[in-house]
C-alpha cells in the first residue's frame, strides 16, 4: 500500500512546481516588458539625436546665396541710377547751353536779308524799294517769332491792364469812354505761348 505521506509529498511537489512555472512565466512577462521599453527609449532617443538632413544643412547656405544675390542686383540698380543721374545732369546742361542753337539757326536767313538790305541801300536811290524791302524782311522776322509762340500784345483802345501794360504818361481823354484805355503805345509788348515776357509801355487816358 501506498503511504498517504507520499501522497502528499506528490501535491506539494506539483503546488510547487505549478508555482516555479507561474513565477517563470511571470518572469518572462517582466522582462520582455522590460525590453519593450528599453527599445521604445532606444527609438526614441535615436530620434533626438537624429542627424539633420542634407536640406537643413544646405538651408543657410540658400539662405546666404539668396543675400548675396539681392545685393548685387542692389549694387547694380544704385549703379545704373547713378550713371542715368549723371547722364541727366549733363543733358541738362547742354540743353540748357545750346537750347536756342536752333532758334538762332532759323534767324540766320533774316540776317542775310538784312545784309543784303543794307548792300541795296548804299547802292539804289529808290527809296520806296528801300522801305518795301524793309518791310518784307520785318515781315518775314515776325512770322517766323509767331511760328515760335511769340505774340504782340495789342494796345490800341484796350483797357489798362497792369498784367499786359506799363504806364509811363496818364495824359486828359479827348472823349469820355477813351478815360482808363489806352491812348498810345510807346514800347511794343510780347507774349511767349500766354506768357507776359515784356509789358507794352503805354500811354494811359484819364
Amino acid at each position: 500500500m501506498i503511504k498517504q505521506s507520499d501522497v502528499m509529498n506528490k501535491k506539494i511537489m506539483k503546488n510547487d512546481s505549478r508555482k516555479e512555472s507561474a513565477g517563470n512565466k511571470s518572469d518572462m512577462t517582466k522582462n520582455q516588458e522590460i525590453t519593450e521599453k528599453t527599445s521604445d527609449e532606444t527609438e526614441t532617443t535615436d530620434k533626438v539625436t537624429e542627424k539633420p538632413s542634407d536640406e537643413d544643412v544646405l538651408q543657410p547656405t540658400n539662405w546666404e546665396e539668396k543675400y548675396d544675390v539681392l545685393n548685387d542686383s542692389n549694387l547694380r540698380l544704385m549703379a545704373e541710377f547713378d550713371n542715368y543721374r549723371k547722364r541727366t545732369l549733363r543733358e541738362k546742361a547742354d540743353l540748357i547751353k545750346t537750347g536756342g542753337e536752333s532758334v538762332l539757326t532759323n534767324l540766320l536767313p533774316v540776317i542775310d536779308d538784312f545784309e543784303r538790305a543794307m548792300n541795296n541801300i548804299r547802292q539804289t536811290e529808290d527809296i520806296s524799294a528801300v522801305i518795301q524791302g524793309i518791310e518784307l524782311i520785318y515781315s518775314k522776322f515776325m512770322a517766323y517769332l509767331s511760328q515760335q509762340g511769340v505774340k504782340v500784345i495789342e494796345t490800341k483802345d484796350q483797357p489798362f491792364n497792369t498784367e499786359l501794360f506799363e504806364a509811363i504818361a496818364m495824359i486828359p481823354a479827348q472823349e469820355e469812354h477813351l478815360k482808363g484805355k489806352v491812348l498810345d503805345c510807346i514800347q511794343t509788348g510780347y507774349t511767349l505761348y500766354d506768357k507776359v515776357i515784356r509789358h507794352a509801355k503805354v500811354i494811359v487816358g484819364e
